[in-house]
């Protein structure tokens, strides 16, 4: 384990979960409060930050392994900023982002959606290509990165009951008649966590097999994706 954190400060600097805390602050000042992914952006900062600290608390974080957890961190986030970027100038951000993008101004559908579905495209697609893209900058196996995976997943589920309140319409959204009610029920971040780690196991076993390997990427997206549009479905006030 000391092998791989002194090779995992060596390709991703000290600093790097700043800039990334850094490039989503500056992203949320340019968009307006209400837009869907300035509504994500929000939720995703309050988490990298809480894993920044985490990190920064070595042992009593969580993080035997701080050099590793640097690396997923990162790489994680990297894929959402890059999905940014292509939506911003006019490329095309994978499948599962494209929805949060379509429907970000959308008047029916509530903050929480918004929430929901870009925790969704992050979590369902973007972790399992974010261990492989870890293990490749390490030379390691997925298994190496498992408990650094695990913590950052017990901090993600322990901050969504908190996302969840902050985020509600009111008091409406207990009753079982309302639409969002259903919604919310019909998705669960420590079942997307544990497909995530399943799809990222299964592609590392498919690097050998590049077709198969970007056939069963191009799937997770996919999928991933209509999920995430069933969620920004409109609903009433």
């Amino acid at each position: 384990m000391a092998q791989l954190e002194r090779f995992a400060q060596a390709r991703i600097p000290a600093q790097g979960v700043d800039i990334v805390i850094a490039r989503m602050r500056a992203l949320g000042a340019d968009l307006p409060p209400r837009d869907g992914v300035a509504v994500f952006n929000r939720v995703y900062l309050s988490v990298t930050e809480e894993v920044d600290r985490a990190i920064d608390g070595g042992l009593a974080g969580g993080f035997a392994d701080r050099g590793a957890a640097v690396t997923l961190d990162v790489r994680f986030a990297e894929r959402y900023l890059v999905a940014v970027d292509a939506a911003a100038h006019g490329g095309h951000p994978p499948a599962c982002w494209r929805p949060l993008f379509q429907l970000r101004r959308h008047p029916g559908v509530r903050p929480l959606q918004f929430a929901l579905a870009g925790i969704n495209a992050h979590i369902g697609h973007d972790l399992a290509l974010a261990v492989v893209d870890a293990c490749r900058t390490l030379g390691c196996e997925p298994d190496a990165l498992e408990d650094e995976f695990e913590r950052v997943g017990d901090l993600l589920i322990s901050l969504e009951e908190r996302i969840r309140e902050e985020l509600m319409p009111g008091p409406d959204l207990l009753q079982v008649a309302d639409p969002l009610t259903h919604l919310l029920g019909a998705w669960s971040l420590e079942r997307a966590r544990d497909g995530a780690w399943g799809a990222a196991r299964a592609l590392w076993a498919l690097r050998d097999l590049p077709s198969v390997e970007a056939e069963f990427a191009h799937r997770l997206d996919a999928s991933v994706g209509l999920v995430g549009r069933m969620l920004l479905t409109p609903l009433p006030d």
